[in-house]
């Protein structure tokens, strides 16, 4: 079997030189799903996981914009159409100076299985710019937006391509891309997700994929008869996921320990309370400060400068940052330290190693397709109610959400039970696979 696996990975390699980040995504899915496919008389000879593999569309092409000063600059734009066997493609565009092919690739192929486990009808695409907004006025946002959707919009489209925002690109960017696309089609139809409630969004949208983290944790804990009550949580980031895992954990009834963003975190023996976390949503949202100001409002807290917070002793972590923020050093640190559940609401965010150590000590480890996928699950419910032309309450939302993360927990227990142990990484792999797959195989060779 390791021969199998190492012969695929081998050749998917020689396609996909110098891509890390995809080569990574792509060992742990085969790793997993190969094993699976042997078993099934209906995968042979069709080469569905390298089909899977190689994308269907990649769209690359130039950004220019001009800046407050006049001067031009310009940047690349992408976008990755990975596969559209069960519906549209649908995924994030990410705005940040480290976006290139690798990284665009592996949030794609990750894309396409997380869509799957929603059961909603989303094939898995992903795009985004080497642009980051950060320190850019408005002005210059919008232009790097319009000019962005200028080339991006002759490949998207409701029932096409539907891209939603991703690290960098939050409602103002939304807005500006919508506007733009809205300009040049003179028509208005749902072809951006996560739009503002007067124009077309969902209620529930900025908080789905902190919240969804925390909901599949909840379902991982109940299986073990244990909850988030009186936890003590440490949290990475202090962006959008971080700030609404956060606020659901409170509710809960855990204890917040830490948030963090590139410059350091923060630990507040006291816990990060829901006035505490308001003030870190004005900062990060508004003001657009550093986490270490957290300290100057709360002098009980500490900050810890270039240090990630998985020294802090926790029975649950949720790593919300970026990828491969957590490594084996860190996951060896937390299981020491006592932490028994982690659930990724970023993509990929703990290492291949880090992922062993979690399964060595029988971790309840989530990974990021199956615990974050509450954000693209929401942004399916906004699809749904722009073609109805209508908006669920807040209510209706969070229950359709909670039920989808309760589902995808299910198939990940389905696929992934072993003995004495629940290996949701394996799970919520082959449960992605066997969907996609058996739509690819209906479809015949395209």
């Amino acid at each position: 079997m390791k021969k199998i696996i190492e012969s695929f990975i081998t050749e998917v390699g020689q396609r996909n030189t110098h891509e890390p980040e995809f080569m990574q995504a792509v060992r742990e899915v085969a790793e997993n799903v190969i094993p699976y496919i042997v078993t099934q008389d209906i995968y042979h000879g069709k080469n569905i996981l390298m089909r899977m593999a190689e994308p269907e569309r990649v769209v690359m092409f130039r950004v220019p914009w001009i800046d407050d000063t006049g001067e031009i600059q310009v940047n690349r734009g992408y976008r990755i159409e990975m596969n559209s066997a069960i519906g549209p493609y649908k995924g994030g565009l990410r705005f940040h100076e480290s976006v290139n092919l690798s990284i665009l690739k592996f949030l794609a192929f990750e894309q396409v299985f997380k869509n799957a486990l929603t059961t909603l009808p989303m094939g898995g695409g992903k795009g985004g710019a080497d642009f980051n907004p950060k320190g850019k006025s408005d002005g210059e946002v919008m232009r790097f937006c319009q000019s962005f959707m200028t080339e991006l919009f002759r490949h998207i489209g409701p029932n096409r391509d539907i891209p939603a925002g991703d690290i960098g690109v939050g409602g103002r960017e939304i807005g500006y891309m919508f506007g733009q696309y809205k300009r040049l089609k003179n028509e208005f139809t749902g072809v951006l997700t996560g739009k503002g409630i007067s124009w077309g969004g969902s209620l529930i949208r900025p908080e789905a994929t902190g919240y969804g983290a925390v909901y599949f944790a909840e379902n991982m804990l109940q299986t073990r008869g244990d909850s988030f009550k009186n936890k003590e949580v440490v949290i990475s980031g202090s962006g959008n996921v971080a700030q609404y895992a956060a606020e659901k954990c409170i509710q809960l009834g855990a204890k917040v320990l830490t948030l963090s963003d590139s410059s350091g975190y923060i630990y507040d023996p006291e816990g990060i309370d829901a006035e505490k976390l308001a003030f870190v949503m004005d900062l990060k949202n508004r003001t657009r400060g550093r986490i270490s100001a957290y300290v100057n409002a709360y002098p009980k807290a500490s900050f810890h400068k270039g240090k990630r917070p998985w020294e802090v002793p926790c029975a649950i972590a949720l790593p919300c940052a970026t990828q491969n923020e957590l490594d084996e050093s860190d996951a060896k640190t937390l299981t020491s330290n006592g932490c028994f559940c982690v659930s990724e609401g970023a993509n990929m965010p703990s290492t291949p190693k880090a992922i062993k150590v979690f399964h060595a000590h029988k971790v309840l480890y989530a990974p990021g397709k199956a615990s974050n996928a509450g954000g693209v699950a929401v942004s399916g419910l906004e699809m749904a109610q722009n073609s109805l032309r209508y908006n669920w309450t807040r209510e209706e939302v969070d229950t359709r959400l909670q039920a989808i993360m309760k589902d995808i927990h299910e198939s990940c227990i389905k696929y992934g039970t072993e003995k004495g142990h629940i290996n949701y990484e394996k799970g919520a792999n082959i449960a992605g696979f066997v969907k996609v797959a058996d739509a690819m195989l209906a479809q015949g060779v395209v």
